[in-house]
């Protein structure tokens, strides 16, 4: 996986449906919006029409995994 991620206006993802988990807090969230193709947009909601990284569902998947397994820090509490 290269850095070649692409960046796009979120304004500009027609037909997105953009979710905030319920665990975020007010400041600093993520929304996430999954796209025809199987692709996922995720945008900062501070930002709604600021740059949104599209990734394929490989990487969702893989992101996902990492997530999941705590590899990028400890997993929250539910």
């Amino acid at each position: 996986m290269g850095n070649d991620r692409i960046v796009v206006p979120a304004q500009q993802i027609e037909g997105a449906h953009w979710h905030k988990s319920t665990f975020s807090g007010q400041h600093a969230c993520v929304e996430v919006a999954m796209l025809d193709g199987g692709e996922v947009a995720v945008r900062h909601s501070r930002q709604p029409a600021g740059p949104a990284l599209v990734f394929t569902p490989e990487e969702w998947s893989a992101f996902l995994q990492g997530a999941w397994h705590g590899e990028f820090g400890d997993r929250p509490a539910h």
